[in-house]
This record gives C-alpha cells, structure tokens and sequence, in this order.
C-alpha cells in the first residue's frame, strides 16, 4: 500500500489525473483476491470433491471467453469461438501434464495450472482475433482480386491470417526466449521464495512456460482460423463487420 500510495502521489505531482484509476484498481484488486483466496481456501481443501476444480477450470474458460469477447465486439460469434479455442488450449494442456505425469492429478494443481495457461492466453488471443481482423480488412482489394481469380475464401485470405498469426504468437515467443535471464518468472519466484531448490523451481518454471507457449500457438490458430472463416461467405465472398466497412475508405474515394 506504501507503493500505491507512491504512485498516486506521482500522478498528482506530475498533473497525470490517474489517481482514482490507481486507488480503484488496488482496491478491487484487493477485494477480487480475497474473494478468490476463500473460495479457493473451499475448493482446494483435502475433503472437497474434486469436480469442484474441474468446475472451477470450466468457469474460468467461460469468463475467459467473455472477456475476449469483450475486447473484440465487432468480430461476430467471438465467444462460442473462444470457447473452443481456450476449451482446446487448456484440454490439451492438462492431458500432457497430467498424463506424462509432470504434476500429480490433484485440485491443488488443476486448478493453478490452468489459471496460469488462461491467463497467459488471452491477450494473445484477443490480438490473434483483431489481427486477423485487421489484416483481412487492409488487404480487402487483394482478397477480392483473388476471389476474382477463383480462389476460395481461405486460399485468398491466408498470407494474411499467417501474419496474424505470427503477430499473435510473436510476443509469447520472444518472452520464453528471455526468460531467466531478464526475467524471473512468477512461478519460478514463488517457488524460491518458498525455500524449493533452485533446480526444481527451474524445472517446474520451464513446464509451465512450455504449455503456455502451446497453448497460445493452439488459441490464436483456432482463433485466426475461425475468424477468417466469419469473414467470407460459403459463396466465398469477403463479408467484413459493419464498423469495419463504415472505417474503411469507398472504392470510389480518392483514398480508395
């Protein structure tokens, strides 16, 4: 609290008007944690069925999908999407943790262990859906012409939705190169912090940050892919959102 309270004296000082944002933030954070402390304090206990993680794991996939589709409004049919594409992430994900063995099956792993893929996931599958978006559209005239051409839609569109896909996961690739030598990772830290042998911790860090690095390549191709398919008819025709068309420049305009 002593930090917050540095910073709200920091944008006070310096006239940035970000003070109730700062204390608003921190105090909802705070309240969100505590929330989740005891729920979790519930579900993670030694005599809780274990169907409440699983329960648990599905809530967050459904938020997480809100949450996506929040941020992309003008992407069509955005959350049953998302659904399938962190559904798929963390699905995958947890078979090959848990299946290879790497943790044990138990409420005090599942559950972490997805939170931490989900929360790793989203922005990049957030940028993975307006990326593709984005593309799509600036390039509408090239699509078009080869449509023209008899293309079908996801031949014409691909060299776009691969370098959405490469925007998207970009990011995620460069953070695991870094990791440990700029970088100590939250899982990694706790771990140290915790009194585990530095080997161990590193070694627990290294899977997690691996089945993030899937679980996003698996998010943003589900995503890419699925967005691409919204965008062109079953007549293979390019259809992009309204806002979108509204933003874009006429043919018949000089801009165009």
């Amino acid at each position: 609290m002593i930090l917050i309270v540095a910073a709200i004296v920091v944008s006070m000082r310096k006239h940035l008007g970000l003070e109730r944002s700062i204390a608003w933030a921190s105090l909802r954070a705070l309240a969100q944690m505590l929330a989740i402390g005891g729920a979790l304090g519930l579900v993670l206990a030694d005599d809780t069925p274990q169907v409440w993680s699983w329960l648990w794991v599905a809530a967050m996939v459904v938020i997480g999908s809100a949450t996506i589709a929040s941020r992309a409004k003008e992407i069509h049919g955005l959350f049953s999407l998302s659904m399938v594409a962190l559904g798929s992430a963390v699905g995958v994900s947890l078979v090959v943790v848990f299946g290879l063995g790497i943790f044990p099956v138990e409420p005090r792993t599942i559950v972490p262990t997805a939170g931490m893929l989900l929360g790793n996931t989203i922005a990049a599958t957030v940028l993975a859906a307006r990326r593709t978006l984005a593309e799509i559209s600036e390039h509408r005239d090239q699509i078009e012409v080869r449509l023209s051409l008899g293309q079908t839609g996801p031949m014409a569109v691909r060299p776009h939705v691969r370098e959405a896909l490469r925007t998207a996961i970009g990011p995620q690739i460069e953070t695991t190169k870094i990791v440990g030598l700029i970088a100590l990772p939250g899982t990694m830290t706790g771990l140290l912090l915790a009194g585990v042998d530095p080997v161990d911790a590193v070694l627990v860090q290294t899977a997690v940050m691996f089945l993030i690095l899937g679980s996003v390549a698996i998010t943003a191709v589900v995503i890419g892919g699925g967005v691409a398919r919204r965008l062109s008819t079953s007549d293979h025709r390019l259809e992009l959102p309204t806002p979108v068309k509204r933003a874009l420049p006429s043919p018949s305009s000089p801009e165009g």
